[in-house]
Parts: C-alpha cells; sequence; structure tokens
C-alpha cells in the first residue's frame, strides 16, 4: 500500500463481469477528474494467443495436467507484482495492452491475439488494474499486499459460467462445447489461484440470480439485473455509513454486519455511493502527503 501512489485492483475469472465493474470506475474517474493508469491483467499472460496454443500443445498431460490462463506458469506473476511495487514506491511501471480483437490490433497494426511493446506509464494519480489476478499470492510473490483498494467480481459459479459462454460464443465465436472445455481444463486452477483472492480483498461484489440456472450450459440467456440480487462483503465495515446505503438503495438490506445485499439493478448506484469517496479519501491523503 502507499499513500502518495495508491493502487486500486479489481479482480474476478473470466466471465465474472469484471469489465462492467471497470466502466463504472471510469465513470467516477471522469467525473472526478482522476487521472487514472489503467492495467488490463491480460497485459500479463506469459503467451499470446499462438504461442498459448503451441504450448498447451507440447506439454505432456502426465506431467503438467494443469495448464491455464488462470495459473502461474501462463503468467508473468513476477512482473506483475514488480509493476505494483514500482509504482506503489513511485508512480511510474511499465506495462503493454493484449489485444483481443481485430477492432483492438487495427490501430496497432497487429494481428488481434498478439501484445503490444511494453511501455511507460503515463502520468497519473493512482494505478487501476482489472484482470484475473490483482490479489494474487504463492510462495514466492505476493501482489495482494500492494493494492490500497482490492475488490473482487464473483457470480456465483453458474452465472459465471453462463456469462462467459455467453460471451466466448457472441464475441470469440466459439462454440458451448469448445467453451466448456475451457472450463474443465481451468478448474484445478481456479481453485488454487482465482478463489483464494477473494478471502484477502477489502470488498466483493457477488451476484447471485434468483431465476433457475441449474444447467449454466443449456442456459439460452444471462439473468438480468432485476433477476438478481448483489451480495456486498466488506472485510472491515468500519468507516461505512450502512444506514445512508440503506436509504439510497431502496429495497436493500444487512444480511450479516459486513454484508449488504442490493437488487441487481441497484449494483452500480451502490458501487458509486461505496468506491467515490473511497478514491477521493485515497486521492486526498495522496494530496497531503505530497504537500508535506
Amino acid at each position: 500500500m502507499s499513500v502518495r501512489h495508491p493502487i486500486v485492483a479489481i479482480t474476478g475469472s473470466s466471465g465474472a463481469g469484471t469489465t462492467s465493474v471497470t466502466r463504472t470506475f471510469e465513470s467516477i474517474f471522469r467525473r472526478e477528474g482522476v487521472a487514472a493508469a489503467v492495467i488490463e491483467g491480460d497485459s500479463f499472460h506469459r503467451y499470446d494467443r499462438a504461442e498459448m496454443k503451441r504450448a498447451a500443445a507440447e506439454i505432456d498431460p502426465k506431467e503438467k495436467p494443469h495448464f491455464s490462463h488462470f495459473g502461474e506458469e501462463a503468467n508473468l506473476f513476477d512482473e506483475l507484482e514488480t509493476l505494483f511495487r514500482t509504482y506503489s514506491e513511485t508512480g511510474t511501471g511499465r506495462s503493454r495492452k493484449y489485444l483481443h480483437n481485430d477492432e483492438e490490433a487495427a490501430p496497432w497494426d497487429q494481428p488481434a491475439g498478439t501484445f503490444t511493446p511494453w511501455a511507460d506509464l503515463p502520468p497519473s494519480e493512482l494505478l487501476f488494474y482489472e484482470g484475473l489476478h490483482g490479489g494474487v499470492k504463492t510462495d514466492t510473490i505476493d501482489v495482494s499486499r500492494y493494492p490500497d483498494l482490492l475488490i473482487g467480481v464473483v457470480p456465483v459459479i453458474n452465472l459465471e459460467w453462463i456469462q462467459k459462454i455467453h460471451r466466448d460464443r457472441s464475441t470469440r465465436g466459439y462454440s458451448t462445447a469448445a467453451v466448456t472445455d475451457v472450463i474443465l481444463g481451468r478448474m484445478h486452477d481456479y481453485v488454487h489461484y482465482i478463489c483464494p483472492q477473494f478471502t484477502r480483498t477489502h470488498i466483493n461484489f457477488q451476484r447471485v440470480p434468483v431465476v433457475d440456472t441449474s444447467d449454466p450450459f443449456i442456459a439460452r440467456t444471462i439473468p438480468s439485473a432485476d433477476e438478481s440480487l448483489v451480495v456486498i462483503r466488506f472485510s472491515n465495515p468500519r468507516g461505512f455509513d450502512f444506514p445512508y446505503l440503506l436509504s439510497m438503495l431502496h429495497d436493500s438490506f444487512m444480511s450479516r454486519a459486513n454484508t449488504l445485499v442490493v437488487p441487481g439493478g441497484k449494483m452500480e448506484l451502490a458501487m458509486q455511493l461505496i468506491f467515490t469517496p473511497m478514491i477521493l479519501r485515497l486521492l486526498e491523503r495522496r494530496r497531503q502527503q505530497r504537500a508535506a
């Protein structure tokens, strides 16, 4: 953690909805005039798309039965930790961008599925990370110790799979069977690298559908916001004005002393109400420290 150079990290699995949360933060940054250096977690994959396919084909499944984008072997955890540490100390660092599709790749004159060159971060007031590993910790690295605000996005597992299946079919042209194979292949790393992060977060957002999602592999539609509740868990509830939040978020309630439940359609409003003052406090601390 750093007073002078704060870090905000959103962490969640593929299909969890972290991109939607990022849009809410971008709205806060625009409205409050915050200069944020935005980092995408995919930038710290070890392999581009073609290299990942080759690496997976060359691995002996008997020697390494678990190889996925969720795990350590397919990612640059050391470089991610170095970025967080360097930024927390100096407000600088280096990153790159993963080009997911032709639209993203066109300005770079590169194929989709490749990385842009490493480059210095622009001047900024805070670092904002969104990806799979904002709170990852292993025997040798600990990314989770650096964010001043670490947020988990964790829909119940069937909903997460429904969202991933629909996204990968519509935007990447995958079949349901192909996405199912990916989900199965990642399960070991999901349990060992993704799930443990949510015990290290400061706040978790978990969307819970109130419609039947018993078989996510045949679901025709993604449950809408109005067909969901959002469970918001605060690791430390001190300092939050829950009576105010309840008055602003109608039909919400406290299920535990540290847990607020809101209608799914009010998730973005809840984020605006919770995170705007937190961001402003981080920046005020930064300005006071720099002025001292």
